[in-house]
């Protein structure tokens, strides 16, 4: 699309006028007592009828629509389901719910733009990024539509990954007010979603809950549910360029490379796995251009489908087809990404696959040799190990929320109170370094590991990166188990919050000997990783809690931890132990102390749990 102030844009294929105002109301039938009641819908009210029954109705028909744009919300971001094909799921993240969601964030933006420079602004820019999922073309005109709703001005950045979406917010010429990242993560091609910035960052669950507040109240109220013309195309840019030519500085210049600096990858064959997502730009506009070897990479061109695997760092088929083409072509590296590139993981020279724990600890053992002494943030589903292999080289470990933005913001909040952290991980492969904006960008993090190899290589050592954690115990049993909670989809967050409401009473209570609320002490978390004791306690989105559990003849040989899904009406219970049998055993007292006398059994279907507490197995 070239951009042009002529030019529109047909939104649905029965258009309405173009020339019907859309701020006017309009006049909506209503079948009552086999007579035909009309009302009027304003966009910020519904006028009263004379019925009182036909108005408790269209106050339950408006209150359904308004949960329905809320119930997208998931943590930080926006997800739905935009094709059919998920048995079980309806399509809820139409074209009408994204332009009410992407109007709500462009008015936010600009509020927020006016209140900190308190006058009015103009020309706010906001720009659009995508991965390649094939609902992503009609749901981004909705945002165009929306943004242009709002009075900003948009630019189409086309195929991007999320974290340049935020940079685009930075790095010159661009340096646009806001941006938008069009993407489920590695969620089935039936997805869809948004991600957030401004300048400061990636915006918080609070935020994201009122703007999704306010586009329910949008949609439902909404004259026409899709605007049915767009009066300016967006301008399309490339930004993608930009971002890659900032990350081949960065390794040109933290390399140095005495011989050959402009391509200090010369000698290196590094393979990368796209999945079929964003990531393939890396390869070429990086890897290639810094003199790397990059025969044997593995799906990189764009494919919404996904025909080959879930593009996800922590999926088996995506890590063991990247450990196949490394072993195959005696690589130096293998890189695995997630759809939308905000996560990664790795294999070393050896095979190994680096993810999880293993990651986090590889990025530790980094950045401690840069920051000695520094906090370590992660969430609280890490190992007792990990917090030894961490200490053990002068760093102190904070264990938090799970939540790659409950992560990130915990240590955004420790440096602002004066305690130095200077990298926050999730096991997920979300990852954010302070010195790089405190963002989750899974393709920033390989940077840093391709530099780290370099320079080892440079030291005269050929062990890989891999040797950086040959000292990281690993438990022997880890394990993670799913309660469905079984509700209206409505309901189910006020259900899972009670269950672990109930889990916690449980434990205050004795009523589960041995287990023990864990806490992490000097970072001013409490209760399972959950509360925060300082002055700005942040907002919780899920609730969570952490066990450590201990017995008379081990001691602690282990802990459990219940969470609410942000993604799914369900619970997830993670559990590590030392020793053999240990998960096992923890998962009977589960059942047998807690889910089947606190009557939780009968809103959560414990089907995993049943069948791993009698054979310890997961199939």
């Amino acid at each position: 699309m070239a951009s042009t102030s002529t030019s529109s844009i047909s939104l649905q294929n029965n258009a309405q006028n173009p020339s019907f105002p859309l701020n006017t109301a309009r006049k909506t039938f209503h079948r009552n007592k086999n007579k035909l009641t009309s009302f009027s819908s304003p966009l910020t009210k519904i006028s009263i009828v004379k019925s009182s029954s036909t108005a408790k109705y269209n106050d339950v028909v408006v209150e359904e629509e308004m949960d329905r744009i809320r119930r997208l919300q998931n943590g930080s971001d926006v997800r739905g389901v935009a094709l059919e094909g998920e048995k079980g799921r309806k399509v809820d993240l139409t074209p009408p719910a994204v332009e009410a969601i992407a109007e709500s964030f462009g008015d936010w933006v600009i509020h927020g733009l006016e209140k900190e420079g308190g006058r009015a602004v103009e020309n706010v820019r906001v720009s659009l990024g995508k991965d390649p999922r094939i609902s992503g073309a009609p749901l981004s005109v909705a945002v165009f539509a929306g943004l242009a709703r709002a009075g900003c001005l948009a630019f189409d950045m086309g195929l991007a990954t999320t974290p340049a979406c935020f940079m685009s917010t930075i790095l010159p010429p661009f340096a646009y007010e806001a941006s938008i990242m069009m993407t489920a993560s590695h969620l089935p091609y039936t997805r869809n979603g948004l991600k957030f910035f401004t300048k400061k960052g990636g915006l918080t669950s609070p935020e994201v809950e009122e703007i999704c507040n306010k586009a329910a109240r949008k949609y439902a109220n909404r004259l026409a549910k899709v605007s049915t013309m767009l009066p300016l195309l967006p301008t399309k840019v490339d930004f993608m360029s930009t971002y890659a030519t900032h990350l081949r500085n960065i390794i040109k210049e933290r390399v140095n490379h005495p011989l050959h600096y402009d391509t200090p990858l010369q000698g290196f064959q590094i393979i990368v796995n796209a999945g079929n997502g964003s990531g393939g730009f890396f390869t070429w506009d990086v890897l290639d251009k810094l003199g790397a070897d990059t025969f044997g990479s593995l799906h990189l061109n764009p494919d919404g489908m996904f025909p080959n695997h879930i593009p996800n760092p922590g999926d088996k088929t995506a890590m063991a087809l990247t450990r196949a083409a490394v072993l195959e072509n005696s690589a130096d590296l293998g890189i695995v990404f997630d759809t939308d590139v905000d996560r990664s993981g790795v294999v070393d020279n050896k095979g190994n696959p680096i993810n999880g724990d293993k990651l986090i600890a590889l990025m530790a053992a980094i950045v401690l040799r840069e920051h000695p002494a520094t906090t370590i943030v992660t969430d609280a589903r890490t190992s007792m190990a990990l917090t030894r292999f961490i200490t053990s080289r002068g760093g102190h470990h904070c264990l938090y929320r799970v939540g790659y933005r409950n992560v990130i913001d915990k240590g955004v909040n420790l440096n602002e109170d004066g305690i130095e952290a200077h990298l926050m991980m999730e096991t997920s492969g979300h990852g954010a370094l302070k010195e790089n904006y405190f963002l989750d960008d899974g393709a920033y993090m390989v940077v840093k590991i391709i530099i780290e190899m370099v320079k080892m290589k440079l030291e005269g050592s050929d062990e890989g990166i891999g040797s950086l954690i040959s000292d990281l115990e690993e438990p022997y049993e880890s394990i993670e188990l799913r309660m469905s909670i079984i509700s209206e989809l409505r309901h189910a967050k006020a259900r899972g919050t009670e269950a672990i409401e109930t889990f916690r009473e449980y434990i205050e209570e004795g009523k589960l000997e041995g287990w023990e609320l864990d806490t992490c002490g000097d970072c001013w978390v409490s209760e399972g990783c959950l509360v925060d004791l300082n002055d700005t306690p942040a907002a919780i989105d899920a609730h969570m809690y952490r066990a450590k559990v201990s017995d008379e003849k081990h001691g602690q040989h282990g802990w459990i931890h219940l969470r609410q899904s942000i993604h799914n009406p369900n619970i997830a219970v993670n559990m590590q132990s030392f020793m053999p049998g240990g998960c096992q055993t923890m998962t009977r007292v589960l059942r047998d102390k807690f889910l089947m006398p606190s009557g939780l059994n009968r809103i959560l279907d414990i089907s995993q749990i049943d069948k791993y507490g009698k054979s310890g197995q997961l199939g």
